[in-house]
């Protein structure tokens, strides 16, 4: 009797640890909810250097665009935000750090900001082509927000967003969400410098996740969800599937014993 009371006592530990608690599935809670509010801080975001193998489009404008056909070729097509094509008329940046635009040549930006390109695109066609009464000034910006995110999500793989700011939270959204064996609090975003790399540890569960400086994301990053652990115990998701597992056990447990009594 008393070996059976263990026995029941074992199964019945394995269905609580092998469930995923669901604190463990929702996204930014507080901790502390008695805790008197904080005033808010303005989130302080750095602006993007560019790096090899960015794509960035060029657009230059004047107040009579004949003057400026030349820059911009094909742009109309563009503005559809079709990545392959962004991909074949962009301008991208070499393994030298440079853009090659007509007549301007090689403008090497790397470690640069586009506001940094913009400003010396402009200066170097006042300076070398136009006076100021032709009205020329670029826009200059990435040719998609790009990032890889990879692990437990439901859509892995690289993504592009048209869009000049993203968060971890619609990274992984637009991934359709971390799956329920995804570990919300453990996501790394890899994060490539010029420097080296560097990699940040973000609970998303915990509402303190916004304040993180890699929460607001840089074209590029990478992003891993690691697994719970119980998705390795292979005991199931849910109570109902840990449940099956546990009679499972029980029965086969239960059928071995019959046999080799008889």
């Amino acid at each position: 009797m008393n070996r059976i009371t263990l026995y029941i006592l074992f199964f019945f530990s394995l269905f609580f640890t092998s469930c995923i608690p669901t604190k463990d599935l929702i996204y930014l809670q507080e901790n502390n909810k008695n805790a008197p509010s904080q005033q808010v801080e303005p989130v302080v975001l750095k602006p993007y250097r560019l790096q090899i193998n960015d794509i960035l489009n060029i657009n230059i404008k004047a107040i009579d665009p004949k003057f400026v056909e030349i820059f911009n070729v094909n742009v109309q097509n563009q503005l559809g935000g079709n990545e392959l094509i962004s991909y074949f008329n962009g301008y991208a940046v070499d393994d030298h750090g440079n853009i090659r635009l007509p007549i301007l040549g090689d403008i090497n930006v790397l470690g640069r900001t586009l506001e940094e390109v913009r400003i010396t695109i402009e200066e170097r066609l006042l300076k070398e082509y136009f006076n100021k009464e032709a009205g020329i000034f670029a826009v200059v910006k990435l040719a998609g927000f790009r990032y890889t995110i990879n692990g437990e999500v439901n859509n892995p793989g690289t993504k592009v967003l048209y869009q000049d700011r993203v968060n971890l939270l619609e990274a992984v959204a637009n991934a359709g969400d971390i799956t329920i064996t995804g570990n919300r609090k453990d996501v790394k975003v890899i994060r490539r410098t010029q420097t080296g790399n560097n990699t940040y540890t973000i609970d998303l569960t915990d509402a303190n996740a916004i304040n993180s400086v890699a929460y607001n994301l840089q074209p590029n990053d990478y992003i891993l969800v690691n697994p719970v652990k119980q998705k390795t115990w292979g005991t199931g998701k849910t109570g109902i599937e840990s449940l099956s597992t546990v009679i499972s056990i029980l029965s086969l447990a239960t059928t071995t014993f019959l046999l080799l009594r008889n």
